[in-house]
């Protein structure tokens, strides 16, 4: 079995941060395949004919390519499933369905607050202005939405944790990390979703240095 996972160069992207905390959460061994996008790599005759959709991720599993994270997702906990595997998605239908909804919010929606929080501010240069006013209702509908389905001193969603954890706390690290403010307990659990292995394998990856 050989795993390709296809990547932005400079590894901030949430998307590509979904795809391989589920790889390393499954445990599987993946290789990493970078492209430009300021190159339009992504839109090469050979990578736009694979993926389907040409943009990243993307993995290839043995010849079959896909793109799309939360379609990923879906095939790693279909074709990798627990229990031989980590579980990505929760085990209980209705949670599971309130996971693929959070997925499904958090890459919609929020616009304002990830023009002004973009993820270069969260691993290159800080955001050097206070949020705007779309931004900073964006930032409170997220915190509102956080306290409603984080329990108090939870560290998981769902009783135990999932790949909405990560996805969610990525998320909120775009306040974290510029200085925003937080309430406590959604902090917290933020933080604890930072500190995961997966996850702090992606945060300390190498990245090229932006001009």
């Amino acid at each position: 079995m050989t795993i390709t996972l296809y990547a932005e160069k400079h590894w901030d992207s949430p998307y590509v941060f979904t795809t391989f905390v589920a790889l390393r959460e499954k445990g599987l061994g993946f290789e990493e395949h970078v492209l430009d996008l300021d190159a339009g790599e992504q839109r090469s005759s050979v990578y736009a004919s694979r993926s389907l959709t040409a943009r990243v991720p993307a993995i290839d599993h043995d010849g079959f390519v896909l793109s799309e994270s939360t379609a990923i997702v879906e095939y790693l906990e279909e074709r990798f499933p627990p229990p031989e595997h980590a579980r990505l998605l929760p085990e209980v239908m209705q949670e599971r369905a309130r996971a693929r909804q959070l997925l499904g919010w958090i890459r919609s929606d929020l616009m304002p607050l990830r023009e002004e929080r973009s993820t270069d501010t969260m691993f290159y240069e800080r955001a050097g202005r206070p949020l705007g006013p779309a931004a900073r209702a964006a930032a409170d509908k997220l915190l509102a939405v956080a306290g409603r389905l984080i329990a108090p001193g939870a560290t998981s969603l769902f009783g135990s944790w999932c790949v909405a954890d990560a996805d969610l706390g990525f998320f909120l690290h775009r306040l974290i990390l510029n200085g925003d403010e937080v309430p406590a307990s959604i902090r917290a659990f933020a933080e604890a979703q930072w500190q995961r292995p997966s996850v702090r394998a992606y945060v300390e990856h190498p990245r090229p240095t932006k001009r």
